[in-house]
């Protein structure tokens, strides 16, 4: 499994996608394997969502992504996407992934970071390039990017033994053993 050593998560909202991505990273960093890429964590105020954030996995750098206060012609439902902010931190940190990491992850390929056309373009490359990634995949595009690679579908009963079946994964292509 993983020929081209490329993992997605995919799944419904809240099935654990961003967990589990977090996991895998986790994961693979015991295994002192050098991840980079970003991460997408959601900002919270009172309990409510309000936003996202994109941090530089590698350096912990980050900008606000998307947020119900920022006035953009970028939205996805409530939400304007600061297209600078987000493009400042994770273009970088792409960067260094592919040159400097063992392994890039992204949290995640959806809609609000596709409306870059810079990051559409660096994730293609990174795709077709010989890297192991591990990247949370929205749903809506598994058509476009699951071919790829192999798409893992998260749910509440699989998210928690899906890091290990991913890392075990990129172990294997690392390994030379698909």
């Amino acid at each position: 499994m993983g020929l081209r050593g490329k993992f997605f998560l995919s799944g419904r909202p809240g099935s654990g996608k961003s967990t589990a991505f977090m996991r895998c990273v986790e994961k693979l960093r015991s295994l002192d394997l050098e991840v980079g890429g970003i991460a997408t964590p959601e900002i919270r105020s009172l309990g409510r969502r309000v936003g996202f954030s994109v941090v530089d996995l590698s350096t912990g750098l980050r900008a606000l992504m998307a947020g119900i206060d920022i006035s953009s012609g970028f939205r996805v439902g409530r939400y304007g996407v600061d297209l600078p902010g987000f493009e400042s931190v994770a273009l970088p940190a792409l960067d260094h992934a592919e040159e400097a990491c063992d392994v890039i992850c992204i949290d995640e390929i959806g809609r609000m970071e596709l409306f870059s056309r810079s990051f559409k373009a660096r994730v293609g490359r990174l795709l077709r390039g010989p890297k192991p990634m591990v990247c949370v995949l929205h749903r809506s595009y598994t058509g476009t990017y699951g071919g790829y690679g192999v798409v893992f579908q998260v749910s509440p009963e699989n998210r928690g033994r899906l890091p290990e079946i991913v890392v075990s994964s990129v172990e294997g292509y690392l390994s030379g053993d698909p």
